[in-house]
């Protein structure tokens, strides 16, 4: 059998830009190394959730996992949580948390000018900890990665549901999914239950007295007069999405598709998608560096040799995307391409090999949201024809032999053409 290398980059597609001539990031940036796969292999375009869903990570990851996320998904603060380490279990409420800056009601940057430091984010999370009490519940603050964080509420007595709203407005329920909207109204949104039962309510209400309490806590805390001396904006509200309220019972991806996995990631949320998955997550730097990158590769080529696939998620594309920096992303895909694949191509064989690249979902430079277009893909490597598509962007993929596909038909797809 074949070995499968399969990358995500997140939030790789995207829309024309007019200061790249009417490129995408992507056909802008050079990708020798990327292209040189497209060329000897096959491309195509994957919608990876549904069409016209704008999906979070999470819930492309899920599709192009080859999981359908409208049955299968947990709702992502379970996997946060689960990511994470913390404690979880059936009947306790988990959130995806941003850090955010808000003048109450009004939010004034869902992610604290992106220089929140994961150490200071850790000591705002102890501060709430320690000071805040909800009536009739506990609750575990965990800071992430910078001002990305989860939050579990747990009742003293009895069970508490995951079908309540968010209080981030960028993001919206649609069933146990998260949706990203492009336009919302820049106030903290009030938890409200999405089903008629006390457990819903009194999660809302519960939620609801968080948020209002530790933004309290948060507006007075040390941290937060210091940035404001120093001109940085106060990470001083916590904003809630995407609850959920019990551990799925999802089939390993060994016994969906066979081979045994590996992963590296960087974010809480797509190691907790690979533990619930089973797949061996592999310990590895976090991206900061060109240098990390050429470690990962180095990784990725060694982890091929104890497991038949490695599936590798890179964060970079997405960041500079949210906040409409176009060049910014171009210059991390060419990063990516010559740091990553040009460093882990020759160390791996590609007569018994398989590269697939995607991505989660697209991320619009010009929207500064995610976005519902299909991504790019490429399949190249042992037992794949060439069907002359020359180079890897969205235009290009969206003519090539692979066609349009949903997310969870990827891996079927590249299964076989591992078995030969």
């Amino acid at each position: 059998m074949n070995s499968l290398l399969y990358v995500c980059l997140d939030g790789l597609g995207d829309d024309p830009i007019p200061e790249l001539d009417g490129l995408t990031p992507l056909e802008a940036a050079e990708t020798p190394f990327l292209d040189g796969l497209a060329e000897r292999g096959a491309t195509g375009t994957v919608v990876t959730a549904g069409p016209g869903i704008a999906p979070e990570s999470d819930v492309g990851v899920f599709g192009i996992l080859g999981y359908d996320p409208s049955e299968e998904h947990p709702g992502r603060g379970v996997l946060e949580a689960v990511g994470s380490g913390m404690e979880f279990g059936d009947g306790d409420l988990a959130f995806r948390i941003n850090f955010a800056t808000a003048d109450w009601p009004r939010i004034i940057d869902r992610r604290v000018g992106r220089d929140l430091s994961s150490d200071e984010a850790t000591v705002l999370a102890a501060e709430v900890n320690d000071e805040l009490a909800l009536p009739g519940a506990g609750f575990a603050l965990r800071a992430t990665v910078e001002h990305r964080g989860a939050l579990v509420i747990r009742a003293d007595e009895g069970a508490l549901s995951g079908e309540v709203s968010n209080t981030d407005p960028a993001y919206r329920r649609e069933g146990h999914l998260g949706v990203a909207l492009e336009t919302f109204e820049s106030e903290v949104a009030r938890c409200e239950p999405l089903e008629d039962t006390q457990e819903a309510r009194r999660a809302a209400d519960l939620t609801n007295a968080f948020v209002e309490g530790s933004a309290r806590i948060l507006d007075a805390s040390e941290i937060n007069t210091a940035r404001r001396r120093a001109g940085r904006l106060p990470a001083n509200l916590v904003l809630t999405r995407d609850g959920g309220s019990r551990l799925p019972a999802l089939e390993p991806i060994r016994e969906r598709f066979g081979p045994s996995w590996g992963c590296f990631v960087e974010m809480p949320v797509e190691r907790g998608i690979a533990m619930l998955l089973g797949m061996a997550t592999v310990e590895a730097p976090r991206l900061a560096a060109e240098a990390d990158y050429a470690a990962w590769a180095l990784l990725a080529a060694e982890a091929l040799d104890g497991f038949d696939a490695v599936y590798v998620h890179i964060k970079g594309p997405d960041v500079p995307a949210h906040d409409g920096r176009a060049e910014d992303k171009r210059d991390a895909i060419a990063l990516i391409d010559r740091a990553f694949f040009g460093e882990v191509l020759p160390l791996v064989d590609p007569r018994r090999t398989v590269m697939a690249v995607t991505a989660d979902h697209a991320t619009s430079c010009v929207r500064r949201a995610h976005t519902a277009d299909p991504v790019p893909l490429l399949v190249s490597g042992a037992g794949v024809g060439a069907d002359g598509s020359g180079t890897f962007g969205e235009r290009v993929c969206a003519s090539g032999s692979l066609g349009k596909l949903r997310g969870a038909q990827i891996l079927p797809r590249v299964t076989r053409i591992l078995a030969g």
